[in-house]
């Protein structure tokens, strides 16, 4: 009974990532259909070697960045750098479209095990700018341990 509702599962989140790649002009092929399930999975960001470990050899290193690209300009990913500069991706709110990312909210960062939190609920001051300023992107980290490295230390 679990493996049919698993495999619904599954297919309905295929269905709802075709529908995402198609509603942004994305060709929907295996390679994004499966960089976004992983992605999809994960509680923190995940780092492109972290992809590239889980994927093995199913997607060369050269379209996965291509495909990380692609779906950071499209709205789909955003992306933060973790306490050593790299880049980690998660996935965007459905808000956000291409150009226009509206993920603006805290990202919390551990500073034992490195990885990234998306704080969605914790909202942003307000950013009044001077006269002919323009906003683009506010980045708030907030550095810590998470709840799995609190327990071990």
């Amino acid at each position: 009974m679990d493996t049919q509702n698993n495999s619904a599962n599954t297919q309905t989140e295929t269905e709802d990532f075709a529908h995402l790649l198609r509603s942004n002009k994305l060709k929907v092929t295996q390679p994004r259909l499966r960089v976004l399930e992983i992605v999809s999975t994960k509680t923190a960001a995940i780092s492109q070697p972290e992809l590239e470990k889980i994927l093995g050899n199913e997607i060369d290193r050269v379209t996965l960045y291509r495909i990380l690209a692609s779906f950071e300009e499209k709205g789909i990913l955003h992306k933060i750098f973790d306490l050593h500069g790299t880049a980690t991706y998660a996935i965007c709110s459905t808000k956000c479209s291409a150009h226009h990312h509206h993920d603006q909210h805290v990202h919390f960062i551990c500073s034992v095990c490195n990885s990234i939190y998306c704080l969605d609920e914790i909202s942003l001051p307000q950013i009044n700018l001077p006269s002919g300023f323009s906003l683009y992107s506010i980045a708030i980290n907030a550095v810590g341990l998470c709840k799995n490295c609190q327990s071990t230390h």
